[in-house]
């Protein structure tokens, strides 16, 4: 049992990374929430002084800023309903036993690896490009006209390089709980005689759902801030301007790091939101 001097030198030992954590968080959003309420033009003047709330006003009644946060929340969506289902089929045919199945496994999970731009470069310039990419040459086979991918399915196409990258991630999580679940309980399942669909819903599915929980909102986490993949794609053009791209042309096009920083505060407000929104609708699954 610990005594009270323990608890005390714990806490001692403790204090330094918890103080240098909570200077690596709120010294950032302190300079964020100062800068949003000033005119800084690093280029053109520098601090031209105190201007409240009118960084606010100009970010939300930009006609790019609501589109933005639609495009962010339809990407989030889209990937996160695709790793899901893709992400249990893939767990569920790894966890049998197969020839090879280590080697398997690591190609399966490798993308999750990937730089995200050396992923969008590779999605851009091999397979999406209309001239000489894969989906290209296979349009042609077949006697079809190619897609242009990028312009004519833009998000959709984003949705797939995302999803491509983020599948093994959720792969990984979902097949180590999978692999968790006792295996008495599908031997008797299956001695009972439920079929494999019925294993599924009744068994496997169950004990899934804190897995899932934990891949929703890990993923939500990262894939509100995604920038790279649209950045070396569709530079935010054919719609594919999220919130996050959004404030990097506020920032670095325009210069107006005060109009960037309000919108940096908008992107908080944002992630923050959607996770209260995660934690309340999906989130009870920790807790059964």
């Amino acid at each position: 049992m610990a005594t009270q001097h323990s608890r005390s030198a714990a806490r001692m030992m403790m204090a330094p990374a918890t103080i240098l954590l909570l200077g690596w968080m709120l010294v950032p959003l302190t300079m964020t929430l100062y800068f949003s309420f000033k005119k800084y033009l690093p280029l053109r003047g520098g601090d031209l002084g105190w201007v409240g709330f009118d960084n606010y006003v100009r970010f939300v009644s930009s006609s790019s800023f609501w589109p933005a946060v639609a495009t962010t929340l339809v990407i989030v969506g889209g990937v996160l309903i695709i790793t899901v289902i893709l992400g249990v089929l893939l767990a569920l045919l790894l966890d049998q036993p197969i020839w090879g199945q280590g080697v398997v496994r690591i190609l399966v999970i490798a993308p999750f690896f990937v730089m995200p731009t050396v992923s969008g470069l590779v999605w851009k310039n091999m397979f999406m490009d209309p001239v000489n990419g894969f989906f290209a040459h296979l349009w042609r086979a077949v006697g079809a006209e190619p897609i242009q991918w990028l312009s004519q399915a833009s998000l959709p196409s984003l949705i797939m390089i995302i999803s491509w990258q983020w599948l093994p991630f959720a792969t990984l999580i979902l097949l180590t709980a999978i692999q968790s679940l006792d295996s008495e309980q599908r031997e008797a399942a299956e001695m009972d005689g439920a079929g494999p669909i019925g294993r599924f819903s009744f068994i496997i599915l169950p004990h899934l759902a804190r897995a899932i929980t934990v891949v929703v909102l890990i993923q939500t986490i990262f894939l509100l801030s995604i920038f790279a993949e649209i950045f070396v794609t569709t530079a935010g053009a054919f719609g594919t301007k999220t919130l996050t791209y959004l404030i990097f042309q506020r920032v670095l096009e325009s210069q107006n790091v005060g109009l960037g920083s309000a919108g940096g505060v908008y992107a908080i407000i944002l992630a923050n939101i959607v996770a209260i929104f995660l934690m309340r609708v999906v989130g009870k699954n920790l807790d059964r």
